[in-house]
């Protein structure tokens, strides 16, 4: 099968600029959808052709199948690439596809569906005996049926919506009382999200670290997995912050979490860019099936930065029919890559998203640094669609080295008119347990609780700081020989504040 001369990505900002550039270092042709609100989008302007999908809203416009592949069709691109997210997991829209003899950069519809359900996924996880969290195959009928199985496995569980992503659906239950209200309220989360109100539950692993692994497969039998990204910070289930490898720096748990993975795959014969995520416990690095991407994942710089291998390059290869480049014996680990997900949103308002025009933005350079950006100074970031808009990734020879790279690029990264996770980031890396590499799926609450500690401390000893200053001054005034005036002036005790305030 020749190599593609044409490719839609149908999908927008950071991500369908990565995949642009992709397809311009192999010389492709590219084709842009958009909305109506996306029409002075990056991707736009970059891509070679673009085509309006519809009004702003994503389900009359990047999620509407019929009108990106009749802009294929109208385009003559041979080939769709789905990004992330959208319809990149829709295992009709790629039905849809094949029917018009458009190629999809991804796995088979089949394979799709097999892995699309989290409960079918963990069916098949258990057959092909890869170890799983304890909990049901099948969906729950009522609260009541979720309260039986809890109890059999004992709490704290986890209720999660089978055809779940990003959180949504999901509630952590520690005892008996809470159960009911969490199991309504996560059923009815997955009813809006996805269309399907079925939930299962696991028992929950306490405090356990988020880690997954890339796969790639092609379609002449060759599977190879590329290591592990340790995903653990997260805000509201869903990651912020990503490395490779993990800091719990475990080669044979690498590799058996890699043989597992790939056994995973072979089950449903995949083909392509693939994830498989795992609940590691940090207590005795026994791990658990979690789910299965069947996709590029965001955070998948990381991996390119640390193993040399452009994922997006070899996903375009590997739909062409050709084979994979690389083999098992030609990956190593011997770098370190940190990737912080840039959001338009307010991190001290609950990370309420942040949407308005960027007035400046300066994008860190210098070595071993990449921003992944869908944004320029003067766009405007939309109300209709998730707030991230880049993604900061630095490289090291250690994960030391890469933290201070990391550290360098943040205070030079400057974006005004909005509001960022940029400060949330700068605060995180300055963090101890981050810098010893103690993560855990709760880092964020724990981080948040320390920064609540230390201001109080800083309150207290200002307090502290006052008081004796003014206790000082009194005893000064009162001691002094032949001194009426019972009490210093104001600008008297001012300076005196401030000239202790400056010893500390």
């Amino acid at each position: 099968m020749p190599m593609f001369k044409k490719i839609l990505i149908a999908n927008r900002g950071e991500i369908a600029v990565r995949v642009i550039r992709a397809c311009r270092d192999m010389q492709i042709k590219t084709v842009a959808v958009y909305s109506e609100a996306d029409k002075n989008a990056l991707h736009v302007r970059m891509a070679d052709e673009a085509f309006c999908v519809g009004a702003p809203p994503s389900n009359e416009s990047y999620l509407r199948g019929e009108k990106i592949i009749e802009a294929a069709k109208k385009s003559g691109a041979e080939a769709i690439h789905p990004g992330y997210g959208f319809l990149s997991e829709n295992a009709e829209f790629v039905s849809q596809a094949e029917n018009e003899k458009i190629t999809f950069i991804g796995p088979s519809p089949d394979a799709m569906r097999a892995m699309g359900g989290k409960i079918s996924a963990r069916k098949i996880a258990i057959e092909a005996s890869v170890p799983v969290v304890p909990g049901t195959t099948e969906s729950l009928k009522s609260a009541e049926d979720a309260l039986q199985t809890a109890l059999q496995f004992g709490f704290p569980v986890m209720l999660k919506a089978s055809a779940g992503g990003g959180g949504k659906g999901m509630r952590f239950v520690e005892n008996v009382e809470n159960l009911k209200i969490a199991f309504e309220t996560a059923q009815a989360e997955a009813l809006a999200s996805f269309g399907d109100s079925s939930i299962y539950v696991e028992k929950a692993i306490v405090r356990p670290r988020h880690i997954e692994i890339q796969i790639f497969s092609d379609k002449h039998g060759n599977y190879v997995h590329l290591g592990e990204r340790e995903c653990s910070i997260q805000r509201r289930h869903q990651k912020v912050i990503e490395e490779c490898p993990s800091p719990i720096g475990d080669p044979e748990l690498r590799r058996k979490m890699g043989e597992c993975a790939i056994l995973v795959a072979k089950a449903v014969d995949y083909v392509g860019a693939g994830t498989v995520e795992f609940l590691v416990s940090d207590l005795d690095k026994s791990f658990y099936f979690l789910e299965m991407n069947t996709r590029l994942q965001v955070e998948h710089p990381v991996t390119e930065l640390v193993t040399d291998i452009d994922l997006v390059r070899e996903q375009i290869r590997v739909a062409a029919g050709e084979k994979l480049s690389f083999t098992q014996d030609g990956i190593t680990w011997n770098k370190h890559a940190i990737e912080c997900r840039v959001y338009a949103e307010d991190p001290d308002n609950n990370f309420l998203p942040s949407p308005g025009k960027i007035t400046r933005l300066q994008i860190p350079q210098g070595n071993g640094v990449r921003d992944d950006s869908g944004v320029y100074e003067g766009a405007e970031v939309s109300i209709y669609y998730d707030p991230m808009i880049s993604k900061l990734a630095v490289v090291g020879r250690t994960r030391e080295e890469a933290i201070n790279r990391l550290r360098r690029a943040l205070s030079e990264y400057k974006v005004d008119g909005i509001k960022t996770t940029l400060p949330f980031f700068r605060e995180i890396i300055d963090d101890r347990e981050f810098i010893e590499g103690k993560l855990d799926t709760s880092f964020i609450t724990r981080f948040n609780e320390r920064k609540k500690e230390i201001e109080i401390d800083v309150v207290t000893r200002d307090l502290a700081l006052i008081a004796a200053v003014l206790a000082a001054g009194y005893k000064q005034v009162s001691e002094m020989p032949g001194n009426s005036q019972k009490t210093p002036s104001r600008w008297t005790m001012a300076g005196r504040l401030a000239a202790h305030q400056n010893r500390f």
